[in-house]
């Protein structure tokens, strides 16, 4: 028998503002879509795999939703490419391998 493990919830009070005010601003443009669109919540819903609760609590931009809530629905939505514009080849296409360098205030080099 399984013992029942209680899921993990972010709190709001330890997410920094920034990501705060940002997930607010994608929740409120998921609704905006969803409506201008004409899609009811239960066919949004159908086509990302969410219950009604959580497309809720992504419309009100809940940190405790997974991030995957969001982009699924940014993609269902057409809106992906504007809400998420890909990074910069330059942030995730270094060597994975090598290690960085860095210079202690000491003069010595510490390598992680």
């Amino acid at each position: 028998m399984k013992a029942f493990m209680p899921r993990k919830m972010l709190s709001a009070d330890i997410v920094p503002s920034l990501i705060t005010e940002r997930l607010t601003i994608w929740g409120r443009a998921i609704r905006t879509q969803r409506v201008r669109q004409r899609i009811a919540a239960e066919r949004l819903c159908e086509r990302i795999g969410i219950s009604r609760a959580t497309l809720s609590r992504i419309e009100r931009g809940d940190p405790a939703v997974n991030v995957t809530g969001y982009l699924t629905a940014f993609s269902v939505l057409g809106i992906l490419d504007e809400a998420m514009p890909s990074l910069a080849p330059a942030l995730w296409s270094a060597n994975e391998n090598g290690r960085v360098k860095v210079r202690r205030e000491d003069g010595a080099d510490d390598y992680f």
